[in-house]
């Protein structure tokens, strides 16, 4: 296997520390069986990267072996983020056939976690992911790792989040504070819902003190959609 060094270029305050614990706490509280997670969003640019890194770093240091899997093979931004001059192999190349999953996966320097970058941009990344090919290998890391976080194109936008939501035990929708209208991220919901991904919820992301009225907006939704997906 492969070696990456990750470099950390956001600059995590308390409160978001804590957040992250919280967020791993619930996850771990899914159940056992919750092992293979989908993160995604209404648009792009609302921190659900982030999310998903921090959250992937934040189960690695509770001993957990953790899978970090970039599945936006249209616009992938892991390499450039975290500044990695090396030359790198990604899922595109993989699902395409020309590499073996020996060439795909990568350790790197934060505690258990190992990760999958995009690849290069493909023409038909939905219809990649609806192989049989992407089916077998989750399949086939699911019974390795204890958890496998996929980081998502937007669902409010893409297919492809609500294809590769039919393969996954569950899934952790970001919202971004006062710029996703309620309309907008309904949709979006309901698309997940479609594809029988069971909603784990929601993460309000970026947010600003004084906004709680907000808050339970959105709470008091995800809720009630998580309830009608159970019943």
């Amino acid at each position: 296997m492969n070696h990456i060094e990750l470099k950390d270029i956001r600059k995590q305050d308390y409160f978001y520390s804590e957040a992250i614990k919280t967020l791993r706490a619930n996850i771990q509280l899914s159940g056992k069986s919750v092992k293979t997670i989908l993160v995604t969003s209404c648009c792009p640019n609302e921190g659900k990267s982030d999310i998903t890194l921090s959250l992937a770093k934040e189960l690695g240091n509770m001993g957990k072996r953790v899978l970090l899997m970039d599945a936006d093979i249209r616009k992938s931004t892991y390499v450039s983020r975290f500044a990695i001059g090396q030359e790198i192999y990604g899922l595109s190349e993989f699902l395409s056939g020309q590499i073996e999953v020996k060439d795909l996966i990568y350790s790197t320097n934060y505690p258990k976690l190992h990760i999958i970058f995009g690849g290069p941009t493909a023409p038909d990344p939905s219809g990649l992911f609806s192989d049989d090919l992407f089916r077998a290998f989750l399949k086939e890391v699911r019974g390795y790792y204890d958890y496998v976080l996929i980081d998502t194109p937007p669902v409010g936008s893409l297919v492809d989040a609500a294809v590769i939501a039919r393969y996954c035990d569950g899934a952790i929708f970001v919202v971004e504070q006062g710029v996703v209208s309620y309309k907008l991220a309904q949709k979006a919901v309901h698309q997940l819902q479609k594809s029988g991904c069971r909603i784990l919820g929601a993460v309000l992301n970026k947010v600003e003190p004084g906004r709680d009225k907000y808050y339970r907006r959105y709470g008091d939704y995800y809720r009630k959609a998580a309830i009608d997906q159970e019943s």
